[in-house]
């Protein structure tokens, strides 16, 4: 199997939804299916359908984060060479040349990406036209709405 690469952060999460997912909300499902199947007849009971459904996209979850914490590479960000450069799990600041708006990113495995938080993943075009790059150098992104083009203002391995 190939390793995926994962923040040493990134991996308590996982571990900690997993752990969430396995010992909290599992035991939910399993009793709300037995109140469900004790309402009667299986073909036409809601509750015990939408139960069971639940249960199966928990237990792909959980097998989703087991096969990906088996697999993980682990980096802990801050023990990197902090050269400067842009490399997986650092956080960025870029400036849009465009708009000059401000943004900061983390580059993360894409298990655990959220653009809500700013962590994009290291497949993402942004993420992978950023690395190997240095402070202050200009990044051209090819985006669906065409080329941008970013500034990067400061690299920090936190």
């Amino acid at each position: 199997m190939n390793q995926v690469p994962v923040t040493a952060v990134g991996a308590e999460r996982l571990k900690d939804e997993l752990k969430e997912l396995k010992f909290v909300k599992r035991p939910l499902v399993i009793e709300a299916i037995a109140v469900a199947r004790d309402h009667g007849d299986l073909k036409e009971n809601a509750e015990y359908h939408a139960a069971r459904e639940e249960q199966g996209f928990m237990e792909g979850r959980i097998a989703e984060l087991e096969s990906v914490l088996s697999n993980a590479q682990i980096i802990d960000v801050a023990k990197l060479n902090q050269s400067g450069r842009v490399v997986f799990g650092c956080t960025v600041d870029i400036i849009d040349m465009e708009s000059d708006e401000e943004v900061t990113y983390q580059i993360v495995g894409n298990i655990e990406a959220d653009i809500n938080k700013n962590r994009i993943a290291i497949s993402s075009p942004i993420a992978r036209a950023l690395i190997g790059k240095e402070v202050g150098e200009d990044v051209a992104v090819q985006a669906p709405a065409g080329t941008r083009e970013y500034e990067i203002t400061a690299v920090r391995y936190v």
